[in-house]
This record gives structure tokens, sequence and C-alpha cells, in this order.
């Protein structure tokens, strides 16, 4: 199962409702966050969520209601006593951004490991990550932006038949599903030995702050969760939209349609909007299974049926 919880949904600046941009996902003990905007740690320590054992930081772009809560959550990640590696995916322009605020610091208690991407795939050489699959895809906004797809694989499922065909010892058989190897009285245990089929993961796509692009419905097609920014609801909006790189709530549940995803989640309200719930119906006329997101919504997903 994935767990998502918005720790911020708001675009532009923070208001009385909505810190700026953060998502945080948390799967099984390994936990992402994309994005962090201003207030990003204030709602963080208000639902909950844990400073000290994030793994991974994914930034889309490096506007400041995108990135302007990283410096402050940095620092007291170091004072929660983390002293494990901490990785940080940004786009072209991510390093020198992270130099800068270094310049604030005395020093953290762990390391960074900074990866530009330009948009495409990457992979990250840690073993944590082994059960996670991460692409980017380049957006079209005013400077570099990447927008997120994370696929959290599953393991193969067991099959007991072929496993007692094999003759193998019953203690081994979580062991062996999990993808370890045994040599037990010179016999050789791998896991081909108790894997069945293989099984579907979860797809969770992220995109924000950008105008519709043709390469975005192949990007996320297929997701169990597709969040995506609706900075406008009015339609009369479009001009602003356009003018701004930013999306309408009408074009993100275009994508979603498009895109064949099972849920979408609206995000990143621009702040002249006091209550996105009223435009809710652009979106769901054309895709029925949209939600406005909120600060604090929480969503689970559970693996698909075998």
């Amino acid at each position: 199962m994935v767990n998502i919880t918005m720790i911020g949904t708001g675009g532009n600046v923070p208001s009385h409702k909505r810190f700026c941009s953060s998502m945080f996902i948390n799967y099984k003990g390994k936990k992402i966050l994309i994005d962090c905007g201003e207030g990003t740690q204030v709602s963080m320590k208000t639902l909950g969520c844990g400073f000290k054992d994030i793994d991974l930081i994914l930034i889309t772009h490096l506007h400041g209601d995108h990135i302007n809560g990283l410096l402050g959550l940095l620092s007291t990640m170091g004072n929660a006593e983390k002293r494990n590696i901490l990785t940080i995916v940004g786009p072209v322009g991510i390093k020198k951004a992270i130099s800068a605020m270094m310049v604030l610091w005395e020093g953290l208690p762990y390391r960074l490991r900074i990866i530009e991407n330009p948009g495409g795939p990457f992979s990250i050489d840690e073993e944590i990550f082994n059960e996670i699959e991460i692409s980017t895809i380049a957006l079209k906004h005013s400077t570099e932006c990447l927008g997120y797809s994370l696929y959290f694989k599953r393991n193969r499922s067991f099959d007991v038949n072929k496993a007692l065909e094999n003759s193998v010892p019953k203690y081994l058989w979580k062991n062996l599903q999990s993808g370890k190897t045994f040599y037990i009285d010179d016999i050789k245990y791998d896991p081909e030995m108790v894997l069945g089929s293989s099984r579907k993961g979860i797809k969770v796509s992220f995109i924000t702050d950008t105008r519709p692009i043709s390469s975005i419905p192949d990007f996320i097609r297929e997701s169990d969760l597709f969040v995506c920014e609706a900075m406008y609801g009015d339609e009369a909006d479009i001009s602003k939209a356009v003018k701004n790189k930013h999306m309408l709530f009408r074009e993100a549940a275009t994508l979603a349609k498009n895109g064949n995803v099972k849920k979408l989640l609206l995000t990143h309200f621009s702040p002249s909007i006091e209550k996105p719930e009223d435009f809710i119906d652009n979106a769901k006329n054309i895709f029925a299974n949209t939600t406005v997101a909120y600060d604090g919504i929480r969503i689970s997903i559970p693996y698909p049926e075998d």
C-alpha cells in the first residue's frame, strides 16, 4: 500500500487556508517528499509526518512556492538527529540552488546527494529504492520544470506448489520470496524455486506548473493516482493560464481522461480561489473520479487485486 498526504496545496503564496506545494509519500517505511514550498515543515509537524526519516526529496522546479521551505526543513531534519544520506532530485539548477542555501548552514550532520535531471530516465543507486521506479518528464513552464512518476513494484506471487515440488524448506519461503538466495547442505535455494507470476504494482504521477502538453498522457498512463495542478477553476481565466503557463480544472481533467488514470487529485490552487470545490464540476464533467485536494487530505492506495 502507498500512503499519500498532501502537505500543501496552494500556488504562488501561502494563505491562511493553504500552505505552498508539497506532497508526502510513505511506502513500507520509505518516506518521499515531492516539493517543499513555504510552510512544509509546519504542516508536516501538524499532520504527524516525521522529519528524520525522509529518504528522498523530489523538486519539480526552483520557483519559491516549491522550494522555499527546503532550507528550514533540512536544518530541522538535522536537529531531529537524521544521520543517514538524503537524496534530492531536481531540474538543472538544483545543485546551484542547494549550494546557495548552504551558505546559511554551519554544516548538516548528514550527507546530501543531489541529482540534476533534465527530464528523462534516471536511477538512484541505493538499495532502499530498489522497489521504486522513478521517471521524469520535462514540462512547459516559465523555468525548467519536471513532472514525476513513481512506480511501486510488487513482489511476484508465491507459488506453494512450486515450492513443494522443489522441496524447499518452509522456513526459507518468506526470504526466498523477497529475493534472497541460500546454500544449505550444498543445495542452492533461489527465488525462482518458489516464485509464480508477476503482479501489477502501484503508479503515482505528479504534474504541476505547466501547460498541458502532448507528452503528458503517455507519461501518466494507467496511474492509480494522478496528482495535477489546477491553478485556475473558471474558464474565463484561460488567458491567465496561458500567460503564466498553468492549467485550468478542465485541462487537468482532460489529461486524466486521455491518460486513462484511475483517480485525479487536483492541487496547486491560485490564492484567488477561496473554495476550489466550487469549480469541481468543470473537471468532473470530463473525468468523473476527480477530487479537490486540501492541506492534510490523505489517500491510501492498495495493491490491485490479483
